[in-house]
């Protein structure tokens, strides 16, 4: 049933890539390491929240689904129509789990022994979706429940007050689990459609880490994988247009907090591309804020030194092909002072201040950063999903890394950290 097969070997970090691409379209990556003591699967499919409008491959209309199903689905596969699939991997000593974010949907497991039942229990029920009308109902009430207790979680409510403050029309402002109003029109037949669209293997992936034999592993899933054959067509997604300018400037919200929160964030206009292009500009932006916003840098210092912000401080970008944003936060007895004394810094900043030390001491960061946290599988995992899905590989990095140069990251300076693009949302205590 193979189709492609072959070996990349990353010398830099001293692993070897075992690729496949079966015959019906499903991509399988396995990363042997031998020594280690858990083993870790991820079964997932390029579909998440932000997908709620998209062609059907041999439909002419345009569907259009509520808000939250991509997360709907991901609850909904882990029920049969006797017991659980949590049931099974407890008894096997494993411990499953599963996540949802605003363009993936993965479903995983991680084993200290029996790994290859655990693999074969993952690859049959992802591709064995339960849905009656009766446990559809009854999961509404469960998700409603779980949305009503992140309305209520401060430091969700300033991430996502940012995105719609940033955002005017994108689905990235709406959130991953959706609302109550749009849950309630989820039905059977929605999820049956979305499921069969978008879990199709040719929009799927699984990557395999861990002491792990990788014939036997690849056997496993060849005769537990569907067979059918290759789309011919791919899903068309569809998206607002979106301006490039923020929708509003500053959000605040009051809920049980013990101190203010904030996230100050800004929005991106150079999107429309995917691939190396996105990975490199995502690694350089990373130096940069290392380079402005980390210890030691003078708006840090300058923030920590009045008090303004303590050790839950941090800073993050995130890339994809339709949006991107920086983002940095956490606690403060005064969000609005910190906004402006990061505007007044950035504002006076110059491109050739950023010096040819600090970008050094930045990429050598970044550097130990990747290279302690790929001990880590689940870490492994997750970021080579999103970036794959993306069209770049996650383990490239360190090359990638070392092309980044200083003019580059200059001119992201200029290009991002622009005023008008900056969002600042604040949770005050009630």
């Amino acid at each position: 049933m193979t189709a492609v097969a072959r070996e990349l070997k990353m010398n830099r970090i001293r692993e070897t890539l075992h690729y496949r691409k079966l015959d019906n379209g499903i991509e399988i990556f396995v990363l042997p390491k031998e020594g280690y003591s858990r083993q870790f699967a991820v079964f997932a499919t390029n579909f998440g929240s932000i997908d709620s409008r998209f062609r059907v491959p041999g439909e002419h209309e345009i569907t259009g689904v509520p808000d939250g199903v991509a997360h709907f689905l991901e609850h909904k596969l882990f029920e049969e129509e006797k017991g659980n699939i949590f049931d099974k991997f407890s008894k096997l000593g494993a411990s499953a789990n599963a996540y949802t974010n605003f363009t993936t949907t993965a479903y995983l497991f991680s084993s200290t022994n029996n790994f290859y039942q655990c693999l074969e229990i993952l690859v049959q029920f992802v591709q064995n979706p339960y849905f009656t009308h009766e446990n559809v109902e009854k999961e509404k009430g469960i998700i409603g429940q779980e949305i009503r207790m992140y309305d209520d979680n401060g430091e969700w409510r300033c991430f996502f007050n940012l995105l719609q403050g940033l955002y005017h029309h994108h689905p990235v402002r709406i959130d991953i689990a959706g609302t109550e109003e749009s849950i309630s029109r989820i039905d059977r037949d929605i999820l049956y459609k979305c499921y069969n669209t978008f879990y199709h293997p040719d929009n799927m992936m699984i990557f395999v880490a861990g002491d792990v034999d990788v014939g036997r592993t690849l056997e496993v899933i060849g005769k537990n994988i569907s067979s059918d054959l290759e789309r011919k067509e791919d899903i068309q997604r569809f998206y607002p247009e979106e301006p490039g300018g923020i929708y509003r400037d500053r959000i605040e919200q009051h809920l049980a907090v013990s101190q203010p929160l904030f996230n100050i964030g800004f929005k991106d206009r150079d999107v429309g591309y995917g691939g190396e292009k996105l990975f490199m500009k995502d690694i350089g932006t990373s130096v940069l804020m290392e380079m402005i916003f980390g210890k030691g840098s003078d708006i840090h210092t300058t923030l920590y030194g009045e008090g303004l912000i303590n050790d839950t401080f941090s800073f993050d970008f995130t890339s994809e092909t339709g949006y991107c944003y920086s983002i940095m936060g956490g606690e403060s007895p005064d969000p609005d002072r910190v906004a402006r004394i990061i505007k007044e810094k950035l504002g006076a900043l110059k491109p050739e201040d950023l010096s040819e030390k600090d970008f050094t001491l930045a990429r050598n960061k970044l550097l130990g950063r990747y290279l302690k946290n790929f001990n880590s599988l689940d870490y492994v995992a997750a970021n080579f999903i999103a970036y794959h899905f993306k069209g770049a590989n996650f383990l490239d990095f360190i090359d990638c890394l070392e092309d980044i140069s200083l003019d580059y990251v200059r001119s992201r300076f200029e290009e991002h950290f622009m005023p008008d693009n900056m969002v600042l949302s604040v949770i005050q205590p009630k």
